[in-house]
């Protein structure tokens, strides 16, 4: 399946950028153990010198979402983003509005026929992006609480400039 991994990055960020306003996502705002564990997994991702040297690259611009709240700036490792969800590998990694406070974690994965993932049990997004092919998303604010919830799409502390 080589031409799954080699989907643009562009592409790729129009996942964050078209995820339906409406999704409600958990409400749950404590972290899961999963979660806790992936906070200290990516904490090394603090500076996007960092993201960069593990294969990140820039994939959107600060996302939002007037009176819902925002995402903030995309930065995917397009080798990670395929049909195999591996909590221990985001495929995103999420950046605030200044562009260098380390927001959440975001996981895209490609529907090969294979089981929808789950994190902890939360079921992720279908899709809803224009994407070459179907697949799942979901953020995981493990670095800054989301009062809509810790696997909302639109965090309301997210504001972008301009």
């Amino acid at each position: 399946m080589p031409a799954v991994r080699n989907i643009s990055l562009v592409a790729i960020s129009t996942v964050a950028i078209a995820v339906a306003a409406s999704c409600d996502g958990s409400r749950a705002t404590s972290p899961t153990d999963l979660a806790n564990t992936i906070r200290s997994e990516t904490s090394h991702f603090q500076s996007q010198a960092d993201a960069t040297s593990a294969g990140y690259a820039l994939a959107s611009p600060c996302v939002s979402n007037p009176g819902v709240g925002g995402m903030g700036f995309h930065w995917v490792n397009g080798a990670l983003v395929d049909s195999i969800f591996d909590p221990h590998k985001p495929e995103a990694v999420i950046y605030g509005a200044d562009g260098k406070q380390l927001l959440a974690v975001e996981y895209i994965v490609i529907n090969a026929g294979q089981p929808a993932p789950t994190f902890e049990g939360q079921p992720f997004d279908v899709g809803g992006a224009p994407l070459p092919v179907p697949h799942w998303t979901l953020h995981v604010w493990v670095h800054l609480a989301n009062p809509s919830g810790l696997f909302n799409a639109w965090n309301p502390s997210v504001v972008c400039p301009g």
